[in-house]
């Protein structure tokens, strides 16, 4: 695609329309960066000020700067505005197809695996839920599943990872189907992580922000795992214990220096 002046481009939109309804949005310029890095189908991306994206492409992301310039298309800010809830700071919006979930399921049962599975059990909070993507993505994590009603592939959840659900597999699954490998599930009651070494082919299981692991997975887990904490303090944030997880896990010498 090629930049066009503002209002003379009728196409963006009616291309946005055509592939809204197998893609997943991408909110924003540090989306849009971090799944074009990681292999994306991208067949249509929008912004209202090409050159602010192209200077922040120029700043922070060189390595897809030329992507970028031949995907991007300027419109006029009303009409990228009509394409999403609410608009980002950057202007910036894409369309992404979503992964195949055949190709996610069996990424996800091969073994011998290099780094863990995250699993969310039954999680409530959609932003939580996109902030353990962001985190599974950044440890190299082979994927976070969730089990329960909600969609990790919802708009708000893809926005709270940053684009980098195409950074590892992201998919929803009964109990019952989770990939093979030892569940290791997060309770107050489990052993002092620090005493354990999280081997590769764990399944890292977390309970809800609210109640906690679900019966269905608590009769799953192999081991139960606790983090340090005071007793004053009831419980940590779901993010931040996926974030004090996978350190310990990586601090035996997993994942990251470019998997």
């Amino acid at each position: 695609m090629t930049s066009s002046g503002p209002g003379s481009v009728p196409g963006p939109p009616a291309a946005w329309h055509r592939h809204a309804g197998r893609c997943v949005l991408l909110d924003g310029f540090h989306a849009l960066k971090h799944a074009l890095r990681f292999g994306a189908e991208v067949p249509v991306a929008v912004t209202s000020d090409r050159a602010g994206a192209l200077a922040l492409a120029d700043e922070l992301a060189p390595d897809v700067r030329e992507a970028l310039a031949g995907l991007l298309t300027e419109v006029p800010h009303a009409t990228y505005a009509s394409l999403v809830a609410r608009p980002h700071p950057t202007a910036v919006a894409a369309l992404a197809v979503r992964p195949s979930r055949a190709a996610g399921l069996e990424a996800l049962a091969h073994t011998p695996r290099s780094a863990p599975v995250v699993v969310l059990d039954q999680p409530r909070n959609l932003g939580n839920a996109g902030a353990v993507i962001r985190l599974a993505a950044g440890f190299g994590a082979t994927g976070v599943v969730t089990t329960g009603t909600l969609d990790p592939w919802h708009p708000t959840v893809v926005r709270g990872g940053a684009g980098l659900h195409f950074a590892t597999v992201v998919e929803r699954l009964e109990v019952a189907a989770l990939p093979p490998g030892p569940v290791f599930a997060l309770d107050p009651e489990g052993e002092d992580i620090r005493g354990l070494k999280l081997p590769d082919e764990a399944l890292l299981a977390f309970g809800s922000e609210r109640s906690g692991l679900s019966p269905e997975l608590r009769a799953r887990a192999d081991h139960l795992v606790a983090l340090p904490m005071r007793p004053q303090v009831s419980s940590y944030n779901l993010a931040t214990s996926v974030a004090m997880t996978l350190y310990h896990w990586s601090a035996g010498g997993g994942a990251p220096q470019g998997f």
